[in-house]
């Protein structure tokens, strides 16, 4: 069983003091690729992500200016992501999107942060990945009507019913599971898994956030995804190989270059 975590903040603080042992500890659990999104603590710095990738060949990098952070962006913020967006490390846009729950950043600020990552996106022929909180309508409505649908994106940590991911399954997107998958009151998210197409499923465990039963309220870490794995193959149905597999297969088909380029 080899497991991609398609979604994890290594660069966090929480990870400081013992970042080489949560990655070994992941990779003796069967993960053998992780996601290092390169959102960190927002402008100037936008290469958190490229770091980890650089000092781990196992581990790709996001870069992107995440809706808490929007306001922190410059006029030079958008020309350094555009620089960042081409290294060979980076395969895809993010996180990024709105979050109308804490509203760090202006509602307009937001958006606008959001559509000019849209166009850069775009631009570098990269696939997003998606934070929404509260923000649902806009959300959708600003994918609609500035992103090129053809290029696909993750939707990530998916907390919403059967009805949002068929919206986002409309759009093209993935749809990617936390460990809120294990809670055992998330019906509505259980609800989605069942639905969800097996080649557009994917998992993962935003560590050091949202760590799955049987390790809920602890430090989350990228070894805990064999958790999300199970639970997702017990409300589908399948096996916990074959869960690895596919959303393995899906995260390379979506986010790798080169498995773009050859279909």
């Amino acid at each position: 069983m080899t497991l991609t975590d398609s979604h994890c903040h290594l660069d966090a603080e929480r990870f400081h003091d013992d970042r080489d042992a949560v990655v070994a500890r992941a990779r003796e659990a069967g993960v053998g690729w992780m996601v290092a999104i390169g959102s960190g603590d927002g402008p100037p710095d936008l290469e958190a992500g490229i770091r980890l990738a650089e000092a781990y060949p196992f581990i790709s990098a996001t870069v992107g200016v995440h809706p808490h952070d929007a306001a922190k962006a410059t006029p030079e913020t958008w020309p350094e992501l555009i620089r960042l967006a081409a290294h060979p490390k980076v395969v895809a846009l993010g996180e990024i999107g709105l979050d109308y729950h804490y509203d760090f950043s202006p509602r307009p600020v937001q958006q606008a942060a959001f559509i000019r990552q849209l166009e850069i996106a775009r631009d570098a022929r990269l696939p997003i990945v998606i934070h929404t909180r509260e923000a649902w309508d806009d959300t959708i409505a600003l994918i609609r009507d500035h992103w090129d649908l053809a290029l696909g994106g993750i939707f990530h940590c998916f907390s919403g019913g059967p009805a949002q991911a068929e919206q986002v399954l409309e759009l093209g997107f993935h749809v990617s599971f936390s460990g809120i998958v294990t809670f055992p009151r998330a019906t509505e998210i259980h609800a989605a898994a069942r639905i969800v197409p097996a080649d557009r499923l994917l998992i993962e465990t935003d560590a050091p956030y949202l760590a799955p039963v049987p390790h809920r309220g602890k430090r989350n870490e990228p070894a805990f995804l064999v958790h999300t794995a199970r639970r997702l193959a017990e409300l589908r149905g399948a096996s916990v190989d074959e869960i690895a597999a596919q959303t393995a297969l899906n995260w390379r088909r979506l986010c790798l270059q080169e498995a773009r380029a050859s279909g």
